[in-house]
């Protein structure tokens, strides 16, 4: 840099001072806060008529698969295990919305790339 060119004196527009700081900091906090509170929600899908039941948090973590005796049948394993495809992933699916729906929420649909 040459000499008396430096950034002092440099002055930010009005309104981009300690108070956007500021806004941003407590934009974090809330977004972290409901990130943890995510973890804490949970959403139930049933796949093939209620014979599989997922239970999946705000994080994507499976709680539970609950598999009714009565479509367990060890000829037909082939349909088991694609309900329990269909329902895992219709949990994942709404557990994401899930998790885009509270973040946007405190974002207030600022629309930042890669947050979700």
């Amino acid at each position: 840099m040459a000499k008396g060119k430096g950034k002092k004196g440099m002055r930010l527009p009005k309104g981009m001072g300690g108070g956007m700081a500021q806004q941003i900091q407590k934009l974090q906090q809330e977004m972290l806060a409901a990130q943890e509170a995510l973890g804490d929600e949970v959403v139930e899908v049933t796949a093939g008529g209620g014979a599989i039941t997922v239970a999946i948090t705000g994080h994507q973590r499976i709680e539970s698969i609950t598999i009714d005796p009565e479509v367990v049948d060890p000829d037909d394993v082939e349909m088991l295990q694609d309900l329990i495809v269909a329902a895992v992933n219709e949990a994942i699916e709404k557990s994401q919305n899930l998790a885009a729906e509270r973040l946007s929420g405190v974002t207030g649909g600022l629309g930042i790339p890669g947050l979700f």
